[in-house]
């Protein structure tokens, strides 16, 4: 057997992997856009290309380096997103509390990440009831303040639980090809994309996905294959 590539911790990306917020991130986009005056339909293409990415970041990209304005907008997101989620627009995606309580039951960490600040990562795991999902939950904040395309929330999670002693044993499963560069980046042993969000296969195996799955709900099977 091999063990050194037996995937032992789990970092999940939640909107568009474990959580279905119906393009909400669009939404709140849109609604901080306008409340900064600028115009959403000339920001959209590119909010599209970086989902997964540290919010403020894209940000700083659209307002051209404005740090101000940058966390201007960024706070207003963050409160638009809120108010959807609290109004209810968020649901899991199918099969996904089950497929982490697999994970769980087979002995694996599992580590839920994003690129929203703590406020919007907290308000989305009290609207599923998920405070108790997982052990830890990490924001960019958490990792130095670099979110995605970075790999430093998925080397986070290895350092805070230290479930495993090679990256190689970590498994990373997102919805963007930014999810896909992170754990590319990070030394991941399995990069895996899933079609319910943000990016298509192609996009997914363009940016490193060593597999591409129809939902998360399909990730303890091929961990399990990995064991064997």
């Amino acid at each position: 057997m091999n063990t050194v590539n037996n995937p032992d911790l789990v970092v999940l990306d939640m909107a568009g992997t474990t959580v279905a917020d119906g393009g909400l991130v669009e939404r709140a986009f849109t609604a901080a856009a306008e409340r900064l005056g600028e115009d959403p339909a000339t920001m959209i293409d590119y909010v599209r290309a970086t989902m997964g990415e540290s919010k403020i970041s894209v940000f700083r990209h659209l307002l051209g380096g404005d740090e101000t304005r940058a966390r201007q907008a960024n706070t207003a997101f963050e409160e638009a997103y809120g108010e959807l989620v609290t109004g209810g627009l968020i649901a899991p995606v199918p099969g996904a509390a089950e497929a982490i309580a697999e994970l769980k039951e087979d002995g694996r960490t599992v580590v839920l990440t994003t690129g929203f600040a703590r406020v919007t990562q907290d308000a989305i795991l009290d609207a599923l009831g998920w405070r108790d999902l997982v052990g830890l939950t990490l924001c960019p904040a958490d990792a130095g303040g670099r979110g995605r395309p970075y790999p430093d929330m998925v080397l986070a999670a290895l350092l805070r639980t230290g479930a495993v002693d090679d990256v190689r044993r970590i498994a990373v499963a997102g919805d963007t090809s930014y999810d896909m560069l992170s754990g590319v980046r990070s030394g991941a042993g399995t990069v895996a994309g899933v079609l319910t969000g943000a990016h298509d296969e192609t996009a997914l195996r363009a940016h490193g996905a060593t597999h591409v799955l129809a939902s998360v709900a399909e990730l303890p099977a091929l961990i399990r294959e990995s064991d064997a």
